[in-house]
């Protein structure tokens, strides 16, 4: 598979909004989910990251973007439909919560009209806080139950990579599993995209400015990613998340005809490239030879 099919794979069969994708993939988990109000939500969450609700500011952020979130929505339910497939009883509410957490995940990095912050990297030292905030903002205006805001809540967290959900307040089995899901969609969507390598860069200047930044320089950050997936993603994904990655591969080959969990295949490439690189480059201008992509800026 050449890689222009499989980044229109990826990203939703075509290139853009991954939108009726999903729709496609969460009535066929659930016929009697309400697809209607997938839209919706999915339409306001693009309102909020584009400024163009009167609430939000425009995001500006080049990692954690609108693109990301979409991608992550798409790993989402394409995780769900696997499962499904697996024979896994997935219900309508815990399909819909799942959704909603993952549009919702990174929301907290955004800025209200009137924030006094000049950048939402302020708030990436525990932004899944706000985002919660933000999602239970939104479920109590849209009138969705109580527990949809204490489950989403749950989910959210699950994204946070070094957190324990052992530590999470009491949840049930299915949201359990909806929150190894979406922490698991959130790294798969990340290190999949075709252009992780180009940016990791952009999320160095995040973090670094979010004060969190556990590296120098962004070419340090790079030289650690390697180590880091084996060491630390990899464990999370395989035992804190039971490995359920691996009905990924069921999603594809029911939908695609193709017997491959492809978001662990370019995570590899991914990986693979970037040793490779490093091992001939100890200077940023040097990592510019090979790394000539331009990331979508939304």
């Amino acid at each position: 598979m050449d890689n222009k099919t499989l980044t229109a794979i990826l990203e939703g069969n075509f290139f853009g909004d991954p939108l009726e994708e999903i729709i496609l993939l969460a009535g066929e988990i659930s016929p009697t989910i309400n697809l209607a109000l997938i839209r919706r939500i999915h339409a306001d969450v693009v309102d909020f990251f584009t400024g163009s609700h009167p609430d939000f500011q425009k995001s500006t952020l080049p990692y954690h973007n609108l693109r990301h979130s979409q991608l992550v929505l798409l790993a989402t339910v394409r995780l769900f439909h696997g499962l499904h497939h697996d024979r896994t009883v997935i219900s309508t509410d815990t399909l819909l919560k799942g959704l909603l957490a993952a549009c919702f995940h990174d929301s907290g990095l955004l800025l209200k009209a009137d924030d006094p912050a000049h950048s939402g990297t302020e708030y990436m030292k525990g932004h899944e806080k706000r985002s919660i905030g933000f999602l239970e903002q939104y479920a109590h205006t849209q009138g969705f139950p109580a527990d949809f805001s204490r489950d989403c809540a749950v989910i959210i967290n699950y994204t946070d990579l070094h957190s324990k959900p052992t530590t999470f307040p009491a949840h049930s089995e299915e949201i359990r599993l909806a929150g190894q899901v979406v922490g698991s969609s959130d790294i798969l969507a990340q290190m999949a995209d075709r252009y992780y390598l180009e940016s990791l860069p952009f999320l160095f200047h995040e973090l670094q400015a979010g004060g969190i930044s556990r590296h120098c320089s962004a070419l340090e950050l790079m030289e650690h990613t390697a180590h880091f997936y084996k060491q630390v993603v990899l464990h999370r994904l395989e035992v804190t998340f039971a490995n359920i990655t691996g009905a990924m591969r069921t999603h594809f080959r029911v939908r695609n005809a193709i017997d491959r969990n492809l978001y662990i295949d370019r995570i590899d490439a991914n990986i693979s490239y970037l040793k490779e690189i490093i091992a001939k480059c100890d200077k940023m201008e040097c990592l510019g030879q090979y790394l000539k992509r331009s990331p979508p800026t939304s």
